[in-house]
C-alpha cells in the first residue's frame, strides 16, 4: 500500500492548493481576486498558498497596473501542470487499488 502513496505530492495535500491548481489547469491565468472568490478564501490564506506553490515553481506570477489599480495574475507553469497531473494520476491509481 505504501508504494501507492509514493506518487502523491505533498504540495497538493491542502484543499486550497488542490483548488488553486485545479482552476489554473483549466484557465490560462486568473487574478488574485478571481481565485479568492472562486475558492472562498481570505486574502491571507490565499496569499500563503499561492506563495508556497510559487516557491516550488508551480506558478508564475504577473504583476501589473490596470489604471491605478494593481492587478496580480497567476498561471500554472509547465512544471506545475506536470506535477499536478502526476499527483492526480497517483490519486486515481490509489483509488483503483482499493
Amino acid at each position: 500500500m505504501k508504494e501507492l502513496l509514493i506518487g502523491f505530492n505533498k504540495a497538493f495535500e491542502s484543499k486550497a492548493r488542490l483548488g488553486i491548481m485545479s482552476v489554473l489547469m483549466v484557465n490560462e491565468s486568473l487574478s488574485f481576486n478571481t481565485l479568492k472568490e472562486l475558492l472562498s478564501l481570505t486574502d491571507g490564506n490565499l496569499a500563503t498558498h499561492l506563495r508556497a506553490l510559487e516557491e516550488q515553481g508551480f506558478l508564475e506570477v504577473q504583476k501589473q497596473f490596470i489604471g491605478r489599480k494593481p492587478n496580480t495574475t497567476y498561471t500554472a507553469t509547465e512544471v506545475g501542470k506536470k506535477a499536478f497531473s502526476d499527483h492526480l494520476n497517483a490519486l486515481e491509481e490509489f483509488i483503483k487499488a482499493l
